[in-house]
């Protein structure tokens, strides 16, 4: 038991040093490219799925690899680390930092929410329809942060609220029932011979006011409330998280598998002609999360409230608890106090940038980028637009020049009596940056471009494509669906950007072998990957809520394994619908008849 122990508290050690030495056989015994370049693979695999190093350090092992195995040379490699893809990424996490530090998403948040009302189901859809927007635009892992304190102050009110009128009502109860009391009589003073029968009788009293007080209407009610809101926040909890992670998928910068679908798209098809960008996967994916989002809040409605159509829609007069759980919501808004400079500068910039974003290449006619700069070439993309527009956080100042710095410091010696008055500070600052900006993920990205790049050098990409050429007898609906369902499965042990990472190389493969659209498997596999919903584990929104000590693993399980299904089978009807009309799903484009290992 000694030796099980000390081998499971040192077992990151073990991985890490044992691994690479057993699947040393496979380049020693088979000394080619592909094999080198596959040793590389399963070794990165192994580690990001047991994280027995940190993701970002195990994403730099290209570096060190696929140089000393004559796979690539080591500027060709590095390069693969700050692709436009990953500007694409900095320049909206910018966004999303300045959006938080200015408290711009929480007044969003509660004034959407105020408008929706605090009945239950009215509730439970409002909070899914903003930490699903919200979501779109800065972190998941942000947003569920922010939503959940707020749901549990609003249910907390919500019950407290609710017992308090319960003991009201019972009390005036009490007042008109008073003649149907129970007459029980205390026994006499002589009937009391011995200390022992005094405690005796004290203990039997007790006994009987326990009975009274559990058979009580008070302590029934008490029951009752204490069930209905043990599920309520069950239900508020979960319909957080995973509309973190649904909202996610609407945007390109929405989540960290969008953008690596974006990156190994323009690195393995280079002449794709920027087929994904921003417009076109908001065109595909907005209206899946819209179906998803609805279809998983009738799911959660139906495991913890019912369908009761009056209760949870509230059909009728607001009550009092309304009424102080609205109280509650009006008052952290009112906390917030009115709009200021910097919050409107923050909301403009945003506004203007997903503006810029959906005109640059909207595919439907030429945008402002391909009238004005891209008549030659691709010289322009989202990833520009998103470091002009991130930019202008650190030029505007956070208040206007003409109403001075409210941080006003004393004059030197000499100076008395005169003020020094400091310039306004910007909209954002590095510190603030340094702080919040997850550069791990930004390695991780690049890790995953290097073992793309790698493969198509090797060689390794059209081994397993041709490996995979027996697919081509399988329905293309039929081959879609089993490989949502692999990766859906894969994504809930795996962080979901690992999972992108490994699988995407492999399905462009294969869909080239068998000579079907690459984005008919690479862009629902890619969202699927998104769909972690049966364990804490399996996404940092699902671990938040789970922290609270209100749902139990199995809780999650069983709400997830049917949201999983649900987004599976949303994510293949829409690529076989609207996708297929955007994208010509239903051809094998040009750009896609490439020779592996070479640039066209």
């Amino acid at each position: 038991m000694v030796g099980c122990s000390w081998m499971w508290s040192h077992r990151n050690y073990l991985i890490i040093l044992l691994t690479p030495l057993l699947l040393l056989p496979l380049p020693l015994l088979i000394p080619t490219p592909e094999a080198k370049c596959g040793y590389a693979i399963i070794l990165m695999a192994l580690y990001w799925c047991t994280e027995c190093m940190p993701l970002a350090v195990t994403a730099l092992l290209p570096v060190v690899l696929f140089p000393m195995m004559g796979i690539m040379e080591s500027g060709a490699v590095c390069v693969q680390y700050l692709k436009d893809s990953n500007m694409l990424f900095i320049g909206g996490l910018l966004v999303a930092i300045a959006v938080e530090n200015w408290n711009l998403h929480k007044r969003i948040a509660l004034r959407v929410l105020l408008v929706v009302g605090v009945r239950p189901a009215l509730l439970m859809s409002g909070f899914m329809g903003v930490t699903a927007f919200l979501s779109m635009w800065i972190s998941n892992t942000a947003t569920t942060a922010m939503m959940v304190p707020i749901a549990q102050a609003v249910l907390g009110q919500l019950c407290a609220t609710e017992a308090g009128q319960d003991e009201r009502e019972l009390q005036v109860e009490g007042k008109d029932n008073q003649a149907f009391e129970l007459d029980t009589k205390a026994p006499q003073e002589e009937e009391i011979n011995t200390k022992q029968d005094l405690v005796k009788i004290q203990q039997d009293y007790m006994y009987k006011d326990e009975e009274r007080d559990a058979d009580s209407p008070l302590e029934r009610r008490r029951k009752e409330r204490e069930l209905k809101y043990q599920l309520l926040t069950k239900g508020m909890s979960l319909s957080v998280c995973y509309s973190a992670s649904i909202g996610g998928t609407a945007t390109l910068t929405g989540t960290t598998p969008n953008l690596i679908l974006k990156g190994q798209m323009d690195e393995i098809f280079p002449g794709n002609g920027d087929v994904i960008n921003f417009a076109s996967w908001f065109g595909f994916a907005f209206p899946n999360m819209i179906i998803m989002l609805i279809l998983s809040w009738l799911w959660l409605q139906f495991m913890y409230m019912g369908f009761n159509m009056k209760k949870s829609f509230g059909c009728g007069k607001k009550n009092e608890g309304d009424k102080e759980a609205f109280a509650v919501m009006k008052e952290e808004y009112r906390k917030l106090g009115s709009m200021t400079f910097a919050e409107g500068a923050v909301l403009t910039i945003f506004v203007l940038l997903v503006v810029m974003w959906f005109t640059r290449e909207p595919g439907f006619m030429p945008g402002w980028a391909t009238v004005l700069f891209n008549k030659d070439g691709a010289f322009v993309t989202d990833g520009t637009v998103a470091i002009f527009m991130s930019t202008l956080f650190f030029i505007i100042p956070s208040r206007p020049f003409c109403c001075g710095s409210a941080e006003e410091e004393e004059g030197e010696a000499g100076e008395e009596g005169k003020k020094k008055q400091k310039a306004p500070a910007t909209l954002l600052n590095w510190h603030v940056v340094h702080e919040r900006m997850p550069w791990n993920i930004i390695l991780l990205l690049g890790g995953g471009f290097a073992l793309a790049s790698g493969s198509e050098a090797s060689g390794l990409s059209q081994w397993l494509g041709e490996s995979l050429a027996p697919l081509q007898s399988i329905p293309p609906f039929g081959i879609s669906l089993l490989l949502c369902l692999l990766v859906g499965t894969f994504t809930e042990c795996s962080s979901n950007t690992a999972t992108t990472t490994l699988f995407l190389p492999i399905l462009a493969s294969m869909a080239t072998a068998i000579r079907l659209h690459p984005l008919y498997v690479m862009l629902p596999c890619t969202i699927c990957a998104s769909l972690a919903f049966m364990l804490p584990v399996a996404t940092p929104p699902n671990a938040i809520v789970f922290s609270y000590g209100n749902l139990k693993v199995m809780d999650m399980v069983k709400a997830g394994f049917m949201l999983n299904m649900i987004g599976i089978l949303t994510i293949n009807m829409g690529i076989n619908t609207w996708g297929d009309a955007m994208f010509q799903l239903s051809t094998f484009p040009d750009w896609a008849n490439i020779t592996h290992g070479t640039k066209p």
